[in-house]
């Protein structure tokens, strides 16, 4: 099996943290292509409890054709990663530590530092990487994730995944991302990476949402 030394391995970009730029659909790193959508998925504690439960267990990923494996969590329970606010600015993280949390399958819930590999296409585009989470977010109203490439992917850069659960009781998932193309092929044609972005983005909210599990 590959990958023997993966945990060790750092992200294959500079600007880590950079989806919680307040700025970043106007001023994303360079060479990169950002990308923003947010949606409300519904109201209420339990739809914003039962929505992170699926976010925090891969949902996301999983829901959009992606298969996961390797899955390794940070060596010692004290990695924190990068903490951010909700205005991209840095602050000490939410939570230094947590008890391990796995799925019915076993995987190991999503926390900071952990890496892993995913496989998949999205229609005819390859959608594999290797991946680090860069920062996880749990708290009472706010909860999400960054990935960043490790390597083994088409593009260079980041996506985030946040749920809020705003005091009007609406909940939003937002996620954010910016893509440096690697691949000859996505160098020369940019707008397979949008379009490919386009496609993650809308499978990751069929995912999430239940408004849009059935389109």
């Amino acid at each position: 099996m590959r990958r023997g030394t993966f945990r060790d391995e750092t992200v294959d970009y500079a600007a880590v943290g950079a989806t919680q730029a307040p700025d970043l659909m106007h001023y994303p790193p360079e060479r990169s292509i950002p990308a923003e959508e947010s949606w409300r998925i519904g109201s209420g504690e339990a739809r914003f409890e039962s929505a992170s439960d699926a976010l925090l267990s891969w949902a996301a990923q999983r829901g959009a054709g992606l298969e996961l494996s390797d899955v390794r969590p940070a060596a010692g329970p004290m990695y924190s990663g990068v903490g951010f606010d909700a205005e991209g600015n840095p602050v000490a993280p939410s939570r230094l530590e947590a008890d391990q949390r796995f799925d019915s399958d076993g995987t190991p819930y999503v926390g900071a530092g952990t890496t892993v590999r995913v496989d998949g296409r999205v229609r005819g585009m390859s959608a594999g990487a290797e991946l680090r989470v860069i920062f996880s977010i749990e708290e009472p109203r706010r909860v999400g994730f960054a990935l960043g490439t490790v390597g083994g992917s088409v593009v260079s850069g980041e996506e985030s995944f946040v749920l809020q659960w705003l005091d009007n009781d609406e909940v939003w998932f937002t996620v954010r991302a910016f893509d440096a193309p690697t691949a000859f092929v996505y160098r020369v044609l940019p707008a397979l990476v949008r379009r490919r972005r386009r496609e993650l983005f809308t499978r990751y909210l069929r995912a999430i949402s239940p408004l849009y599990a059935t389109n």
